[in-house]
């Protein structure tokens, strides 16, 4: 197995008139949480967006684990191993936490429809063994006590949560996880990137998009920053810190390179 997850290239994308991205490229090693930050409409959701198959690029190459791929739909995305959360949550509000997280699963399944048309063996015991890895996807992220609640009741904190377990029931390569800590309180900011971290310390993958500049530069491996549609930096949180383009785009211009960063504000973007 490579140890490079995702690796993209000279990736394009225009709408109309507005270029919003130009010949942007990453690279994510396995088991990294990788960083993409900039201001609003630097083109992070766009770029988000291209990867996970919801636009298609102008121009660009994949790999995805060493081999060829072509983002064209969020579920052949899903099926080739990116899973993906939303800036704005995207739960079945009306199942209850345990269902959502087995509609993840159900990716991974090889029932079929007349398995579960004429409930045979083979799919009753794969629903069984759904359930069961949903329950522990639950436990893994906090929440197991709230799987028999309805999506819609759970707290704000939890609900991404939610959406994280999800995701990992998918059994991804990377996941892209959008603006997960936005407007969460300080204490569930804190509980997230325990989280986070945690996934990564299982060999997991991690690209984020995030606002929250010291969450960050704090959690991390390396980082890119995008402005206008191009990348003006990669690499460390400390060198992107120190990268002058990067304090005159974002950070601000008292920024200090000892780490004094700053939290931008959150919003849509392009």
């Amino acid at each position: 197995m490579t140890d490079t997850v995702l690796r993209v290239a000279g990736i394009s994308k225009r709408f109309g008139g507005l270029q919003a991205l130009s010949d942007v490229g990453i690279t994510i090693e396995r088991g990294q949480v990788y960083g993409l930050i900039g201001p609003n409409g630097a083109g992070k959701t766009t770029f988000f967006n291209v990867i996970t198959g919801l636009y298609t690029p102008d121009s660009g190459t994949f790999e995805l684990a060493g081999k060829p791929y072509v983002p064209t739909a969020v579920h052949e995305v899903a099926k080739a191993g990116i899973a993906r959360t939303f800036q704005n949550i995207r739960l079945f509000a009306e199942m209850t936490a345990l269902e959502n997280v087995m509609v993840g699963r159900h990716i991974r399944t090889g029932s079929g429809l007349l398995g579960a048309i004429f409930r045979t063996p083979g799919f009753k015991n794969e629903e069984a063994s759904i359930e069961k890895r949903s329950r522990e996807l639950l436990e893994y992220v906090g929440i197991s006590k709230y799987a028999d609640y309805k999506a819609r009741t759970l707290s704000y904190g939890d609900q991404r949560r939610l959406e994280i377990a999800r995701a990992l029931a998918t059994d991804p390569q990377l996941i892209a996880l959008d603006e997960p800590a936005a407007g969460m309180n300080a204490t569930e900011k804190v509980l997230l990137r325990e989280l986070i971290d945690q996934i990564r310390k299982d060999n997991r993958t991690i690209l984020l998009i995030e606002h929250d500049v010291k969450l960050v530069m704090g959690l991390c491996d390396r980082v890119t920053v995008l402005d206008y549609g191009k990348q003006i930096a990669e690499g460390t949180p400390a060198d992107v810190q120190k990268n002058e383009k990067v304090i005159e785009a974002y950070l601000g211009q008292n920024h200090e390179a000892t780490g004094n960063t700053a939290t931008a504000t959150s919003g849509e973007e392009q």
